[in-house]
């Protein structure tokens, strides 16, 4: 049984239908790519599992159980952390405030997320902590933001197109920090345009084009598939 599964979903924006029976599956301790050009459907697919955008058929399941139907706060609840592709730090709060504030101190877990924990995987926040969210540059939202989410203590992270808008440099800090969350035993799904990015971080990849899922392999089986990157990641 897969950590978090996807089964014929499909999903409407309206009367818009943008996602076409998408199955996938991410076992604990891996990072997945769901790779795809802009509009391809990644982002509708992580609203989906999250409860954002409820799938109008299909299943979502988490650790074997249902999830889809369940409000989106009921579904963090349970294990499944998203750091949505804007960031959404809170502006006027400190980036001690903004992890303090997404802390969950009754979660059942062996070893739960602090702030001090957080700032061993991310020191840069710890330097800049008594700095507001709009004080922040770009990299340093996308690190408190990923930061607040792990306060929840989640099982599975999922990133929304994180490397979108950032320096090179701060890309490939980002890429160091998604696998030492890997470490620390968080599983990671991450969307993502950044074939070079996912690359360097992922498991596997999984393909996905017009709303449905065209390929599904290792990431060394994407790279060397020319015919696959071509035609669905303009590569």
């Amino acid at each position: 049984m897969a950590l978090l599964e996807l089964d014929s979903i499909n999903t409407f924006y309206g009367r818009s239908h943008i996602l076409f029976d998408v199955s996938l599956a991410v076992e604990k301790g891996e990072v997945v790519s769901l790779v795809g050009r802009n509009g391809a459907g990644k982002s509708t697919t992580f609203r989906s599992i999250i409860g954002l955008t409820a799938p109008a058929s299909g299943e979502v399941r988490f650790k074997g159980e249902k999830v889809n139907g369940l409000r989106a706060f009921r579904i963090c609840r349970k294990g499944i952390g998203f750091v949505p592709e804007d960031r959404r730090c809170f502006p006027d709060l400190t980036v001690r405030e903004n992890l303090e504030v997404a802390a969950r101190r009754e979660m059942e877990t062996t070893k739960p997320w602090s702030v001090e924990r957080v700032y061993t995987l991310f020191p840069r926040l710890q330097e800049r902590e008594k700095n507001l969210g709009s004080q922040l540059s770009g990299g340093e939202q996308q690190m408190l933001t990923i930061a607040r989410t792990l306060m929840t203590n989640p099982e599975v992270l999922l990133l929304d197109e994180p490397s979108e808008g950032l320096a090179p440099l701060v890309v490939a800090l980002l890429a160091e920090m998604i696998l030492q969350i890997r470490k620390e035993g968080v599983t990671v799904l991450l969307a993502e345009q950044n074939l070079h990015f996912c690359a360097k971080v992922s498991d596997r990849a999984i393909v996905i084009d017009k709303g449905s899922v065209k390929y599904q392999g290792t990431m060394k089986e994407l790279l060397a598939n020319d015919e696959v990157k071509e035609k669905y990641l303009a590569v």
